[in-house]
């Protein structure tokens, strides 16, 4: 095992490979307080890339309803249980890792979905969990306690992947231009060892083929500088797909940087799991913290925080109206005088937004003409 320098752990831990940090790694964060679990986003990917025979129970990207929802079944408790007590001391990741606790001849500690699990994607969906019953009214708010949230999952196209580390065929591998990790298939033989080590359970068999498959990152669109289809089919514009800099060389003025490494309010998904996974979340500002701290780690509680104050954090509010707002992929952004603008490689503009929608107020009563006669009309939205 090589020593690898794990930022989001605060430590170095064990991997089977050297590191090897692109330049520029792709990255999507998600907003997770505008989800409303419209699934237009599983739809756009299934439609685009999970259409053919063996591909049947394949959604490279789902929705999920937490804290009952999982696909496969129990992805995420199981792992959690197999790894055992996972603790943080101020910042740093006190337990051990996948890898770190791998068993004696294995890369990697895992488990291996049924045929089964893999049947019920919207399994939990909209249940809420908490105290109250049927027939108490909810004296309290928000929901009395009661709350549930939609959590969307994509590859988190690690850093340090566990599929990567497992593969006996070194048939998975990460591309060094932009870190998506993707599947030779020439070289795949189908011994799932990519399905039992990833805790995410975003690689998944084809039973007609043979071989492994899993999400692409859409890098057709990523390499013409458009963003990801699940992006820009989401209505409620919660999705960026960026590029992430080297930890140690963040720079502000690029979106993804600016919300993981300036702000710290988009935070990956289960780090202490130790694969460096480069889908962030904005935390759910209405579920309880303590949960939310296993399922992010540390910081959540200063993200909900600054989430709840974006009003008075112009670049961080410009930002975040910027989701959604173009196809193409910005590479840098700025906020003056109440407009976000999103720039290419180049410096060029390529959108720009109001920081704050303008307020117009209609007259309830206005002219019309019927049949050439004046007649007063009386507007319901005003």
């Amino acid at each position: 095992m090589a020593k690898v320098d794990n930022w989001q752990l605060g430590r170095e831990m064990d991997y089977p490979y050297e590191g090897a940090r692109p330049e520029k790694q792709f990255t999507m964060i998600m907003d997770t307080n505008k989800c409303i679990a419209c699934q237009s986003c599983t739809i756009a990917c299934k439609g685009t890339w999970t259409w053919g025979k063996g591909q049947e129970y394949m959604l490279w990207n789902n929705i999920e309803t937490k804290p009952y929802g999982y696909y496969p079944t129990g992805w995420d408790v199981n792992v959690l249980e197999l790894l055992g007590e996972q603790q943080w001391q101020d910042g740093v990741y006190a337990g051990e890792t996948l890898f770190e606790a791998a068993p004696d001849g294995e890369q990697v500690l895992g488990w291996t979905p049924d045929e089964e699990d893999w049947n019920h994607p919207n399994l939990g969906e909209d249940e809420p969990t908490g105290d109250a019953d049927a027939t108490r009214y909810l004296e309290d708010t928000p929901h009395s306690m009661m709350w549930m949230y939609y959590l969307q999952r994509i590859c988190n196209h690690c850093t340090y992947p566990a599929c990567v580390a497992a593969c006996p065929r070194q048939a998975i591998y990460k591309r060094p231009e932009d870190g998506i990790v993707l599947v030779d298939q020439e070289r795949c033989r189908g011994y799932q060892e990519c399905l039992t080590a990833c805790p995410y359970k975003k690689t998944m068999f084809n039973l007609e083929t043979r071989v492994s498959e899993k999400c692409i990152g859409c890098y057709p669109k990523i390499e013409q500088g458009l963003q990801t289809q699940c992006t820009t089919a989401c209505i409620g514009r919660l999705r960026l797909t960026n590029f992430l800099s080297k930890p140690d060389r963040p720079d502000p003025r690029k979106p993804a940087d600016f919300l993981v490494h300036i702000r710290k309010i988009a935070l990956p998904l289960y780090p202490q799991l130790g694969l460096e996974p480069n889908v962030y979340y904005i935390p759910p500002v209405h579920v309880p913290v303590p949960h939310l701290e296993q399922l992010f780690g540390p910081g959540v509680q200063e993200a909900i925080d600054m989430y709840r104050n974006a009003k008075d954090d112009p670049d961080l509010l410009g930002l975040l109206m910027l989701f959604g707002s173009t196809e193409r992929i910005f590479d840098t952004f700025d906020v003056a005088d109440g407009v976000a603008r999103g720039y290419d490689e180049n410096g060029e503009e390529i959108v720009a937004v109001p920081v704050r929608e303008p307020t117009f107020v209609r007259p309830l009563e206005f002219t019309t003409d019927v049949k050439g006669e004046a007649v007063t009309g009386y507007r319901h939205n005003t």
